[in-house]
């Protein structure tokens, strides 16, 4: 994408992706990682939302976003949340689709000090070329209740009313991305 574009250039900044043995990524899998590692790490950006298809999902134990009104913010959201996200690490051990990846990542929510550590397997499923689909499953798991569902939505409806998305490149980078 061109600077000239209303989203901005695709700055990537997590390109030292590691994979386990035997696990080989395409060009087009290296960014499509790449971009998500970014935005666990909490620098998202238009650019990279962009790769998403305008209907993707973005689902982990507190939310089930479903649109690009709902999954924006929640990537926004994270610095909005937290003062500190440190990535312990991270490995892709599957190229399949989805692509299957381990992470652990530090968080320290702003203004309290508390950090805690989660231990994800991610997983990104594309459709022609985009990411439409990407569960943050913590220790491996995603909870499957009515009750817990419904908090999950409940928060991918309120946090768009809290978190404000950048209406073009400009706006963006004004808040560093």
């Amino acid at each position: 994408m061109s600077s000239s574009t209303n989203v901005g250039e695709l700055k990537l900044e997590s390109t030292d992706i590691k994979t386990a043995p035997g696990v080989e990524l395409s060009s087009d899998q290296r960014t499509i990682v790449s971009s998500v590692l970014d935005l666990f790490a909490g620098r998202p950006s238009l650019a990279k939302l962009q790769l998403w298809k305008d209907d993707g999902v973005f689902t982990d134990p507190i939310t089930i976003a479903k649109g690009r009104k709902q999954y924006e913010p929640q990537w926004y959201g994270l610095q909005t949340a937290f003062s500190e996200i440190e990535r312990k690490s991270h490995q892709v051990t599957d190229a399949g689709n989805p692509i299957a990846m381990d992470m652990v990542t530090r968080y320290k929510v702003k203004g309290m000090g508390k950090e805690t550590t989660i231990n994800s397997k991610i997983l990104i499923f594309t459709e022609g070329g985009k990411i439409s689909r990407v569960e943050d499953k913590w220790d491996g798991e995603l909870p499957d209740s009515g009750i817990a569902n419904a908090f999950r939505r409940l928060n991918a409806v309120s946090v768009p009313k809290m978190v404000g998305v950048p209406k073009d490149a400009e706006e963006d980078a004004k808040r560093g991305n």
